[in-house]
């Protein structure tokens, strides 16, 4: 009998190369994919006791801006998972969490207080809060490797879990605007008017720079070109700050 956590929990493997993903895709494909009109009120926020509890956790150590973007991540993968992938079957409450919880490492008590990656150190804190908090262990690892991989944006190869690509698709969608075009526009208006970007761009691009300072050897620097150094722009902080879909709601 197949292992029905693996489903449940996220864990079903799918190519980690959104251009091979998206080969030949029926809707989401080409210049013109399918865009539902959904609004931000088709994907209400979970309120079981564990989203609630780790919602307030995330409230305390996180910015407003960051808070903001990790509810939008939320909305955004949902409604390309449920427009594209209507196959992909898993927990919601899961997806929340890997979402409220995918930028937990940037926050003050993390970012400049650990030598790892904040992706890492994220994933870290992410899964001790959920074991805590009466998760179970799938969960809290289905959570935890989709944080530690959500910014492998250049792998080509292999294959990565159902929520490691609905998070990568949402945050580089709502980071950097691309496949913006995968949601309908009206998505994207209830979704900052829910929850504003209050110039995001700008925000996590100082967040990309110092972590670069802090930390020239962290993950993040796998954007930049080979042997950067402080001192070197970032071609990451560039492509954010550069984000012209989203640039109309900064």
């Amino acid at each position: 009998m197949a292992d029905s956590s693996v489903a449940h929990y996220g864990f079903a493997a799918v190519p980690r190369d959104p251009d091979v993903l998206f080969k030949d895709h029926p809707t989401g494909g080409g210049d013109h994919p399918k865009q539902d009109l959904f609004t931000v009120k088709d994907f209400p926020i979970p309120q079981s006791a564990l989203a609630n509890q780790v919602r307030e956790c995330v409230k305390k150590e996180l910015d407003t801006k960051t808070f903001n973007h990790s509810n939008r991540v939320y909305v955004y993968g949902a409604a390309i998972a449920k427009t594209h992938f209507p196959e992909w079957i898993y927990d919601n409450e899961t997806w929340y969490l890997a979402c409220i919880l995918h930028d937990i490492g940037t926050a003050e008590k993390f970012l400049s207080t650990t030598k790892m990656s904040f992706e890492f150190k994220g994933a870290i804190v992410a899964r001790d809060l959920i074991l805590q908090l009466g998760g179970v262990e799938d969960q809290a690892d289905s959570v935890c490797e989709a944080i530690v991989r959500h910014q492998d944006i250049f792998v080509k190869g292999g294959n990565i879990t159902q929520i490691g690509q609905a998070i990568q698709l949402a945050t580089i969608l709502d980071n950097v605007g691309i496949r913006a075009n995968l949601i309908h526009p009206k998505l994207i208006e209830t979704t900052v008017a829910e929850f504003p970007r209050m110039g995001w761009s700008e925000h996590f691009a100082c967040v990309v720079e110092k972590e670069l300072a802090l930390k020239p050897w962290c993950h993040t620097s796998t954007f930049e070109i080979p042997n950067w150094a402080p001192g070197i722009a970032s071609n990451f902080a560039t492509d954010v700050r550069g984000n012209e879909a989203m640039r109309p709601y900064d």
